[in-house]
């Protein structure tokens, strides 16, 4: 594989692959150093990735493997989950602040989710991909992965309607 068909199968995903590694890691700057690492060792292995039937679902491990090995490390210990992606333009200054607020909450209880939720989450709700690819990517059958997003989401939902509902009295 040269170096423009290399491109050309990388391309439509790398983003992807940066994203994730942002939401498993602090910084952008940690992000982009996984990203890159990522893409150095497709490169270093391109010979093979025909082999392959998705090199999407294979960098996305990859990442996935590396961002968690990073986690694990000792400089990982000033690392926390930080997603900025969010913003609705439309919407009024009342409902943007709002917004902020909710995601900010969102993050926070996504930082307490055990890692693996976090990462299914990140996949499917954020990333859009289907279980099948996820199920592969994460080495779990499809079941697997679809109880743990519904895990994830109710506790997202229940930790978020506990912040909406603070301080009000059902009578």
């Amino acid at each position: 594989m040269n170096q423009s068909e290399f491109i050309k199968t990388i391309n439509p995903f790398k983003d992807r692959l940066f994203r994730l590694a942002k939401r498993l890691l602090v910084s952008t700057e940690e992000a982009e150093d996984a990203t890159q690492e990522v893409l150095v060792r497709l490169w270093n292995n391109r010979g093979k990735l025909k082999s392959y039937n998705s090199v999407e679902a294979l960098a996305v491990t990859i990442t996935k493997n590396y961002c968690l090995d990073q986690l694990k490390s000792k400089r990982a210990t000033e690392m926390r989950i930080v997603h900025s992606n969010y913003t609705d333009r439309d919407a009024g200054l009342q409902q943007q602040a709002e917004d902020r607020d909710s995601w900010s909450w969102v993050e926070k209880i996504m930082d307490e989710l055990p890692e693996q939720q976090k990462i299914i989450v990140q996949l499917r709700d954020i990333e859009q991909y289907e279980f099948e690819e996820i199920a592969k990517m994460m080495d779990m059958n499809e079941t697997a992965v679809r109880v743990a997003l519904s895990r994830a989401r109710k506790a997202i939902r229940e930790e978020l309607t506990k912040k909406h509902s603070y301080g009000i009295k059902n009578n």
